[in-house]
């Protein structure tokens, strides 16, 4: 091997280290799980092709950091915020539901979480990264300008000095200050629903019960079983359509009827951004077994759940969390991350 590629071996190799994190800032800023990744793929390139000119002054992360920000302040000049349906209208009664579906690049999108949280050794660090990357916090920032929303993940999420988010943007200290203020106050007036979610990491052994009857009363499509399980005030999502529901009447109403088919459906457990979460087949009435239907994300509060939220284009999540897009019938044996 020679010393030039030994060389440029060398620099993927310590590129490659910063790419979950870097996907995780990426995603925090864009809000969308494949843009998150062509944005870190774009800053890898450039970070390779222009690697001569780096003279080393700041550390190597920083500067992708550096680089990564520009990228997706470049991506965010459409001024396109993603959002979850009930930042976008108004609950609707059980008997007015329609399924009306947006394009793609209205909504926020779902992220496994080893594809943006770094393997950390200190629980309460390992904590706020995941509250980080909650459908709540993610929403709440999309309400920012991108200057404010960078900022605020730099000093609040990954803790840099105001002095290091100045040299990273090329600002002032007050700058910086006063961009986190505003972006504070900011996040203080929303009611963001979700914000109130209070899922352990890893789960305590109530959060983790609660689950297993959620999984025996979702399969079992018993209505009564998940009646107990849901908080009244509960919310149920399924983009890409902008219909949602709030309280257990309605949503275990809309079970029953337009979602009757979903009867008789496999879960299989999957972590997405720092909640619990499954990935939902249903029966397959033409070629048997189980065919790919949701990603469901849950809310969690005292022993509750208040978020129901269910991703149903299939087609681009499954693959991003490495699921095959079909069960045969004996799926029950099917382990998490297949």
């Amino acid at each position: 091997m020679s010393d030039g590629t030994a060389t440029t071996t060398d620099l993927d190799v310590r590129l490659e280290k910063h790419r979950v994190e870097l996907t995780g800032y990426c995603y925090r800023m864009l809000g969308s799980s494949f843009e998150a990744e062509d944005a870190v793929q774009d800053t890898m390139v450039r970070a390779w092709r222009s690697y001569d000119k780096f003279e080393g002054r700041s550390s190597l992360r920083s500067w992708l950091y550096r680089i990564a920000t520009n990228v997706c302040l470049d991506m965010l000049t459409a001024g396109n915020k993603r959002a979850r349906p009930m930042d976008l209208t108004e609950s609707t009664p059980l008997a007015r539901a329609a399924l009306s579906p947006r394009p793609d690049n209205t909504w926020l999108e779902p992220m496994p979480d080893d594809r943006v949280l770094p393997t950390v050794e200190d629980p309460a660090e390992a904590a706020v990264a995941k509250e980080s990357v909650r459908l709540a916090f993610m929403a709440a920032l999309q309400q920012l300008p991108p200057k404010q929303r960078a900022v605020l993940i730099l000093r609040e999420v990954l803790a840099w000095k105001a002095s290091e988010v100045a040299e990273l943007l090329g600002t002032t200290v007050a700058s910086v200050n006063s961009a986190l203020q505003r972006a504070r106050a900011t996040l203080a007036e929303q009611q963001q629903p979700g914000a109130d979610a209070a899922v352990s990491a890893p789960l305590d052994e109530e959060q983790q019960k609660l689950l297993e009857r959620y999984v025996a009363a979702f399969e079992g499509y018993d209505m009564t079983a998940l009646t107990a399980l849901l908080h009244e005030d509960a919310i149920m999502t399924m983009p890409p359509f902008d219909l949602w529901l709030t309280g257990v009447e309605d949503i275990t109403g809309f079970m029953t009827t337009l979602g009757a088919p979903c009867a008789g459906s496999h879960l299989v457990p999957v972590q997405v951004n720092g909640l619990p979460g499954f990935a939902q087949y249903k029966p397959d009435p033409e070629k048997g077994g189980f065919t790919p239907w949701a990603v469901q994300v849950l809310e969690i509060s005292e022993c509750r759940i208040t978020g129901f939220h269910c991703f149903l284009d299939t087609q681009r999540w499954f693959p991003l969390f490495g699921l095959p897009l079909h069960l045969e019938a004996e799926a029950d044996q099917v382990e998490e991350g297949v």
